[in-house]
Order: structure tokens, then C-alpha cells, then sequence
């Protein structure tokens, strides 16, 4: 019991001198190098997977999407505006430029 108290105080006190030392050559120990695994294109035995699927009307249910939200923002915004002008928060001058 006494030594695995003294080997695990050991252990620590080891590497809290390798954190707190300048020599850059015991912090790198401490970092794990793994090698990064893409998944998306790879099996795990590394056999190349095959092409997605593509998904058909793409650009139309992009613009079936896209416009309708488009007009809802601009509504919100020129309802917005026009509550603005109406309580004199904000009135756009019209400056006539006599030239």
C-alpha cells in the first residue's frame, strides 16, 4: 500500500515538472499524435466508398425555397420602415438639389 503511494506521488510530481519546465522536448511527449481518418470517403479496411447520390432539382428547390423567404423579409422590412416614418423615429429628407 505504502509503495503504490509513493509511485503514484511519484508520477504526479513527474509530470508536473514536465508541465511546468521550458524544455519544449517533455511537453511534446504528453501530446498524443494520432493520424486523422476521413471517413466520408474511406471504408475502415480503406476501400474507396462510391460516388453519393445526387440529389435531383437541386437549383429548384433551392429557388422554391430561397424566393418565398426573400419577399417575407422584404415585407417585414417595409412594414417596419413605414412604423418608423409613422412615429417620426426616422423620416428621410428629401433634399431638393437646386442646381
Amino acid at each position: 500500500m505504502a509503495t503504490s503511494i509513493l509511485r503514484l506521488s511519484l508520477r504526479l510530481s513527474t509530470r508536473n515538472t514536465a508541465l511546468m519546465s521550458r524544455n519544449a522536448g517533455l511537453k511534446s511527449s504528453n501530446i498524443s499524435r494520432t493520424t486523422p481518418i476521413r471517413t466520408a470517403v474511406s471504408t475502415a479496411s480503406g476501400a474507396i466508398l462510391p460516388k453519393p447520390d445526387k440529389t435531383p432539382f437541386g437549383l429548384i428547390r433551392m429557388t422554391v425555397v430561397v424566393v418565398p423567404f426573400l419577399y417575407v423579409g422584404t415585407l417585414i422590412s417595409k412594414n417596419f420602415a413605414a412604423l418608423l416614418e409613422e412615429h417620426d423615429i426616422f423620416v428621410p429628407e428629401d433634399d431638393d438639389d437646386d442646381d
